[in-house]
């Protein structure tokens, strides 16, 4: 695969839509009742506001959301696609979604106060942001896969 710009805005695109995924996979767990403390949106929303010293608003956690699964990771895995492990685009995909959970138990998680793979919350916190990441991973690496016009 030739890099240039506009690998990135296929990386850019199919992070949304992997975002767009794991946005409505967060709505069912949430609609279900299940493990309704794991909450990213509200936690990163707290962060920033006690960071910039505002009030909680949601817009700004929603924002980041998208900001950080479109742009940060769909333009990472553009750009470090032809290092990923994996057979396939879907398989790379779920490699980089392994790494961006790992970046976010370790960095985000404790910074909001869930500690150190939100252990806080319980051992299903890491397991189903774990389970969100494979699936953010698969819908991104599939969407890439038919952006750059390969089978996957």
């Amino acid at each position: 695969m030739s890099f240039n710009i506009s690998v990135i805005v296929k990386g850019i695109i199919a992070g949304f839509v992997g975002t767009l995924v794991l946005t409505g996979l967060m709505m069912v767990k949430k609609n279900m009742g299940v493990m309704p403390e794991l909450d990213p949106i509200h936690m990163m929303s707290t962060m920033a506001a006690e960071k910039m010293g505002t009030q909680v608003s949601l817009t700004t956690g929603w924002i980041m959301h998208f900001v950080l699964g479109s742009i940060a990771w769909g333009g990472a895995f553009a750009v470090f696609n032809g290092i990923l492990p994996g057979g396939s685009q879907v398989a790379k995909g779920m490699t980089f979604g392994i790494l961006a959970w790992l970046l976010m138990m370790i960095g985000p998680m404790p910074m909001s106060g869930a500690g150190l793979f939100g252990l806080s919350m319980g051992i299903m916190a890491p397991v189903m942001t774990l389970i969100l990441h494979l699936v953010f991973g698969a819908a991104m690496g599939f969407t890439f896969a038919k952006l750059l016009g390969t089978s996957d």
